[in-house]
């Protein structure tokens, strides 16, 4: 293990140069690297397996925390607006870490075709989790990584090391949770559909009506599936992801507090202006002073 997490650390290292986010040849497979702890990062966390190379990461849910480094590995198996900070990093030892996009219908083909992989377990779980990494997950991971070296192979080479990495994954008990969203009609697929209706219209003024007739569920059922998953409501989740995009498009467009706020849906700046400061900890404007004065991973780690 140890040899095999100094080669990962290694190839990471060298493809991943700069601080932040790099892309690969391969759109599933991105690559970050900080040299140094970060300060909380909010961002969304999409149906991804994230693998530390080096280094380690605190992510928080809700009111929940999930620590992990080379020995685990954190998946999240829907959209889920997280605060994250790498804690261990410097520029001897940089944080190094490998995300891989999870896909529901390619979860659901490998249950398919690979029936001794099903649970028959019902209960809702949470839609992240931090689990123990295993050689042979690793070693996938590694040999995907070394396909980069080759891009005249990874057309035919990559998919099937992909679909390695995820029946890797499926044999852990926790991948409960993958197969629930990936089953048709499943309250976790359901709650996957009200998830992708608010990311997609976080700026629209649902009703929990609304939202429970486009899940095809109750609303105290809505409510508490919901909950089980994200933990937290359906109107905390909007706010998060309403709150993000406004933090964004104060960053990245250069608007006003006013303007950012009634484009992701917000009738009261006073309300936004106390939303904003609860969340990032600073009212707008000195937020974007802020984040304007320090590293670029405050958006986009």
């Amino acid at each position: 293990m140890e040899n095999l997490l100094a080669e990962l650390a290694g190839r990471v290292g060298k493809l991943a140069t700069d601080e932040g986010m790099t892309g690969t040849a391969l759109d599933c497979l991105q690559l970050l690297r900080m040299n140094q702890p970060t300060e909380i990062t909010h961002s969304i966390y999409e149906p991804s397996v994230c693998i530390i190379a080096q280094g380690q990461k605190q992510a928080t849910l809700g009111d929940e925390i999930y620590l992990y480094n080379p020995s685990n590995y954190l998946v999240a198996s829907v959209d889920l607006p997280v605060r994250g900070q790498v804690i261990e990093a410097s520029p001897e030892q940089p944080y190094l870490c490998i995300r891989l996009a999870l896909k529901p219908q390619k979860i659901s083909e490998m249950l398919m075709e690979n029936r001794h992989l099903l649970r028959t377990e019902k209960t809702l779980k949470r839609g992240l989790f931090v689990s123990q990494a295993n050689y042979q997950l690793l070693d996938a991971v590694l040999r995907l990584l070394r396909l980069l070296d080759t891009p005249e192979d990874l057309p035919i080479l990559a998919p099937m090391v992909e679909r390695e990495i995820l029946y890797r994954l499926l044999q852990d008990e926790q991948a409960i949770t993958l197969q629930q969203t990936a089953q048709t009609d499943s309250h976790a697929q359901q709650i996957a559909r009200v998830i992708a209706a608010l990311k997609r219209d976080y700026h629209k003024n649902w009703r929990i009506e609304d939202l429970a007739q486009l899940a095809c569920m109750s609303n105290s059922a809505l409510h508490a599936h919901f909950k089980t998953i994200t933990n937290m409501t359906p109107l905390q989740f909007q706010k998060q992801l309403r709150l993000q995009e406004a933090r964004r498009l104060l960053f990245s467009e250069n608007l006003d507090a006013a303007t950012a706020s009634h484009r992701v849906g917000y009738e009261s700046p006073s309300q936004f202006n106390r939303e904003y400061h609860r969340l990032f900890g600073l009212p707008p404007v000195r937020d974007l002073a802020r984040i304007r004065n320090a590293a670029p991973e405050l958006l986009n780690a």
